[in-house]
């Protein structure tokens, strides 16, 4: 067992009391530290206390933390949108709330529980008992393609097409705002920001990232943009688009959720794919269409902007 003592500081006044240990506490997710709130393992103040109760500068919260159980990924048997597969690899349109892997808070329903079913646990093992078989990730409410390794020797050829920036990753999106250039090239270091834990920002200490943007479509408060990837860095396009004052719909870390729209996430969707087989040698492309949500937001814009 662990105690935690926190102090609310200036930048993080205002937050429920979940999100603001979610942001604080390493390694926990929101829906943990919910239970823990439940479960009389948080005071605010020396008192008891509620999700959603708002914290307020100079509140001193504690926090016990159970002695953390070794995580094990189990097979689930969960329907996946599969679009490529063979003896090495499989490539996966993920849809928007599905997590990637088991962590604190999600142990299952997440990409990896389907994909030990689908399998039959013949994934690569290079990532752990957790991790078996993903070499990247996309975030819970991003949608679209990411590429599976069924064994080290695949994964490892996966791998340095990667750290090669060979790898052809390129997203669709909507930012909030208009974007007025036609490409922009954002080359700003990423890292961890100094406060808020599940958050990235743009630091000079930061490692490098590189997001290549072209505009799709304009409409009058939004844009419709297409992102690649020269680099990988955590919630990196959210991150450069965000910095540049135009987060992605929908984005409520980095920006503002926009419910006028009924959003369950950023408007960011995976599309393309690209690699040579790390086994064969084949040159492979792959192309996810644009979920339901994407797409109604996108005729939603456009019959706003006819009626203008």
């Amino acid at each position: 067992m662990t105690q935690i003592t926190l102090v609310v500081d200036e930048e993080l006044e205002g937050l429920r009391l979940d999100q603001y240990l979610a942001e604080s506490v390493e390694n926990q997710s929101r829906s943990y530290m919910q239970k823990l709130i439940r479960d009389s393992q948080v005071t605010l103040n020396g008192k008891s206390c509620k999700s959603r109760q708002l914290v307020k500068m100079g509140d001193v919260i504690n926090v016990i933390l159970p002695e953390p159980r070794l995580l094990a990924a189990k097979a689930e048997a969960i329907r996946l949108s599969i679009v490529y597969e063979d003896e090495d690899l499989l490539v996966i349109n993920k849809p928007q709330n599905m997590v990637v892997h088991p962590a604190a808070g999600n142990e299952s329903g997440t990409l990896v529980n389907a994909l030990m079913y689908h399998c039959k646990g013949q994934l690569s093992t290079i990532n752990g008992v957790i991790r078996p078989g993903i070499v990247h990730r996309i975030d819970k409410d991003t949608s679209g393609l990411l590429v599976v390794a069924k064994n080290d020797a695949a994964h490892r050829g996966l791998a340095t097409q990667l750290a090669a920036h060979t790898m052809v990753r390129r997203y669709e999106a909507v930012a909030v705002g208009v974007i007025q250039e036609e490409r922009i090239t954002i080359d700003l270091p990423i890292g961890r920001h100094p406060h808020q834990r599940l958050k990235m920002a743009v630091l000079d200490e930061g490692r490098p990232a590189v997001t290549h943007v072209a505009v799709k479509e304009r409409f009058r408060d939004y844009t419709y943009l297409s992102a690649q990837l020269e680099t990988g860095r955590t919630h990196q396009i959210r991150v450069h688009l965000a910095y540049l004052n135009h987060p992605l719909l929908g984005d409520e870390r980095y920006g503002s959720a926009q419910k006028k729209f009924n959003l369950n996430g950023q408007v960011l969707h995976a599309r393309s794919l690209g690699f040579k087989h790390p086994i064969s040698g084949q040159e492979l492309l792959f192309e996810a269409d644009l979920p339901d949500s994407f797409q109604k937001v996108l005729l939603t814009l456009r019959s706003l902007a006819m009626s203008q």
